[in-house]
């Protein structure tokens, strides 16, 4: 059984969970003083997000699908949605306390704020499956200073200044946000060594298949979606991995097969052209100048 909950309203969203609404396009929610839950058995709601959701959720109250996998998500991790996503949740079954904390805004209150700009480069907004943020004690107690900040501001009579301050320590939370996931990188540096495997091994395949004939030039989201995760998290994967953005390590590795078949017998550069995936030969032309600082020809002269 499905239910639908459209998430873009935030006094609604106060009263769903028994929290006092203290400012009309912001909240930090304490579940905790939410009403018990039970969804009954089987059932998967889904979230249509018409707002900026941050969850910390601290335990598990069932399982979370965006797309079509489920998110690496457990007790200490904070997950994000940006309005226009939607995502599945699996209730458990039976009567359960929620419990954790939610930051979460309506998109106007960032208008005219060095917080909307802010949020067009905050790329885990868009991430998905296996790419939420695990946090330790320590960053967990950051977060809840964080919230606590927020709070204390949106208890205060609104005045010219509310605004400001309410997106400035919003944005100060992002900020730790980012410098956490900076370290997940890091920390879970096995896992994403092997993504980065199976990346090469796939790019391989690629051009090993009759893919660039039939598909054309791969690009960055077919990879992510081969390897289920999210465009904006493989990019970002790839570039603590590798030092190169996504982008830029495919062509490379374009350039190098080029390099290779220039110097098969009897074969032209438009032939080299369509078998790589370009459509025109001349674009193969630019990409390999741009690289090499010579054209195929030029360089096969030079060899």
């Amino acid at each position: 059984m499905e239910r639908i909950y459209n998430l873009d309203s935030i006094s609604q969203y106060n009263a769903d969970n028994n929290h006092k609404t203290l400012h009309p396009l912001v909240t930090v929610v304490d579940f905790s003083k939410a009403n018990e839950r039970n969804w009954g058995e089987n059932v998967t709601v889904k979230f249509q997000y018409g707002l900026y959701c941050v969850f910390l959720k601290d335990v598990k109250c069932g399982d979370i699908r965006y797309g079509r996998e489920y998110y690496d998500y457990q007790a200490g991790t904070l997950v994000f949605f940006a309005p226009g996503q939607t995502a599945d949740y699996e209730m458990v079954v039976g009567t359960y306390q929620p419990v954790g904390y939610g930051l979460v805004f309506h998109p106007d209150l960032v208008l005219g704020t060095a917080l909307g700009k802010v949020l067009q480069d905050l790329s885990f907004f868009q991430y998905q499956s296996n790419e939420s943020l695990h946090i330790s004690e320590d960053e967990r107690q950051i977060v809840l200073d964080c919230f606590a900040k927020i709070t204390h501001e949106l208890k205060q009579p609104v005045d010219k200044h509310s605004k400001r301050l309410i997106a400035s320590n919003i944005e100060l939370f992002f900020s730790y946000c980012q410098r956490f996931y900076d370290r997940q990188f890091i920390t879970r540096d096995q896992v994403n060594s092997n993504q980065l495997s199976r990346f090469e091994s796939l790019l391989s395949q690629y051009f090993r298949s009759e893919n660039p004939k039939t598909i054309g030039l791969p690009s960055v989201a077919y990879f992510a979606n081969e390897l289920n995760l999210s465009s904006n998290y493989f990019g970002d994967l790839i570039k603590k991995e590798t030092g190169q953005n996504a982008k830029d390590y495919i062509q490379n590795k374009i350039i190098d097969l080029a390099k290779e078949k220039v110097f098969e017998a009897g074969k032209t550069v438009n032939e080299i052209a369509y078998e790589l995936g370009f459509k025109y030969p001349q674009h193969f032309t630019r990409l390999f100048k741009q690289k090499v600082g010579v054209s195929p020809n030029e360089f096969r002269g030079l060899n």
